[in-house]
């Protein structure tokens, strides 16, 4: 899969936001100074021939919707970053975070919770 590039994420971004879109919705979405409406065009169609966004037409306008769902993106998208950063070790991942000091002990409880219920999923699983 491919990555995205900053200005392509920010429009997934508000294309998985809202759905189906035209392009004058995802321009609306943008902040002021809002980018050009031709430039906003222009990644678009990037992101189309990239396969990232489908659309459909109706008349002279086009409705565009997201081909990838953006959990599926993430999950592709981390699996890079623990590949490129931790070579491929989710527990060097892992570690990362819990040396990390900004964490609360609410959050690393939560996390620890997660991983419990994961674990447990995969027990019940393997019986």
């Amino acid at each position: 899969m491919n990555e995205l590039t900053k200005a392509e994420e920010q429009i997934m971004k508000y294309v998985w936001k809202l759905d189906k879109v035209f392009l004058k919705d995802i321009v609306n979405e943008f902040p002021e100074p809002k980018p050009a409406y031709t430039t906003i065009s222009t990644v678009v169609r990037v992101l189309v021939k990239k396969n990232f966004l489908k659309f459909e037409t109706y008349g002279k306008v086009r409705q565009y919707y997201p081909a990838i769902s953006k959990e599926v993106y993430f999950r592709n998208h981390m699996k890079n970053v623990i590949g490129n950063f931790f070579n491929g070790s989710t527990s060097k991942f892992a570690s990362f975070f819990t040396s990390d000091e900004d964490l609360s002990l609410t959050e690393l409880e939560q996390m620890k919770k997660m991983l419990e219920d994961k674990i447990d999923t995969l027990k019940d699983k393997n019986k």
